[in-house]
């Protein structure tokens, strides 16, 4: 008998969920939470009941039969920093996602929702899997020269290691053989330097280090930004969206949509064809990095995420970069099938399930 699978994909007026029988999908659905019902939480994970209750009305309205499920894996959260890997949904988990331990962020409800979902149903696992605050760096990579700060792991971590196990398959390789370059194209842009399995260098793509991406500043000259600090003219949360949410793209040309900003290239607009150009050029200065990482044994640079399918945007990073090594597009992103991959290893016993731990 096949698998029966619940996916869970909390965002923060919307919750995914997909419905696997086996490996194939029989069943999505993107939920969406209007402003006027999620104003009554004061904070996300005090939404769990209420999504939870949205996600039982939708299965049950498409025939979804509710107590058959033998996992429910969610989008793993900001949990502490843990290896890669799947893992059962512990009371230590859910308590540092219900608390905000490590911050308060709509992936938390992945795991609130799988726990409170599966307790319901006898044998049934509550799971989630390759949460953004995966950790492999090497301790090399953490330093910085402020002895206070250390550079720290936080990045596409789910896509990244769903498409480089992909690109091994498709290669006839073990994922663990090779030396891979993945570079995740979204609001946010992480750069991974994959060493025989792991992820031993990556930027913090939440936080705005890194390449400029839409909505991130990117790397940028330290002095300069204490002094912006410093200068009276803006509080911490205006520095903070200028770092993280409102920098990069939108800053420059008042528009997080790349779609948008590659059409007025086209149309030879010289603002985004200069920003537009300084994106890639800061794309493939990392990808140049993490090659170094690799000590230049680069197996593969793999371009995903929904940049990716603008052939023109991935074909001037190309012409920069292809002497590294050779370069594979992926373009968009599958969460949801790649959290669905990871529970039917784990209810098939390809894979365990790790335990979450202080």
């Amino acid at each position: 008998m096949k698998p029966f699978i619940l996916v869970i994909n909390p965002g923060s007026t919307s919750t995914k969920i997909a419905v696997y029988e086996g490996r194939k999908q029989i069943f999505g659905k993107t939920i969406r939470h209007t402003t006027e019902e999620l104003a009554p939480f004061a904070k996300v994970s005090d939404q769990y009941t209420f999504r939870k209750e949205t996600i039982y009305e939708e299965l049950t309205r498409n025939n979804i039969n509710t107590t058959n499920f033998n996992a429910v894996i969610g989008r793993g959260g900001l949990v502490k920093p843990i290896p890669s890997g799947v893992y059962h949904v512990n009371t230590l988990m859910i308590e540092h996602l219900k608390n905000g331990t490590i911050g308060d962020h709509a992936a938390n409800l992945g795991g609130l929702l799988a726990a409170n979902i599966a307790s319901g149903i006898p044998g049934c696992q509550a799971l989630i899997a390759d949460p953004i605050v995966v950790d492999e760096m090497q301790d090399v990579a953490r330093i910085t020269g402020i002895p206070s700060i250390e550079r720290i792991s936080i990045f596409h971590a789910l896509n990244q290691k769903a498409i480089a196990k992909k690109h091994s398959c498709t290669m006839g390789k073990q994922y663990s053989d090779l030396n891979l370059i993945v570079v995740h194209l979204g609001g946010g842009i992480s750069v991974g330097a994959h060493l025989h399995g792991r992820v031993v260098d990556v930027n913090n793509a939440l936080n705005g280090d890194g390449p400029i991406s839409p909505e991130r500043a990117g790397s940028i000259p330290a002095l300069q930004l204490a002094k912006l600090c410093f200068s009276g003219q803006y509080t911490y949360e205006q520095i903070h969206k200028m770092l993280s949410g409102q920098g990069g793209m939108v800053a420059h040309l008042g528009t997080n949509s790349f779609m948008e900003v590659s059409d007025r290239v086209q149309s030879g607009d010289p603002d985004a064809t200069k920003i537009y150009n300084a994106m890639a050029y800061n794309i493939a200065k990392s990808i140049g990095a993490a090659a170094v990482v690799l000590s230049g044994h680069v197996d593969g640079i793999l371009f995903t995420g929904g940049i990716a399918h603008n052939k023109h945007f991935i074909d001037l990073i190309v012409g920069q970069v292809s002497f590294l090594g050779p370069c594979f597009t992926y373009p968009g992103e599958d969460e949801m099938s790649a959290l669905a991959q990871n529970a039917y290893s784990v209810v098939t016993g390809e894979e365990p399930a790790l335990e979450y731990k202080a």
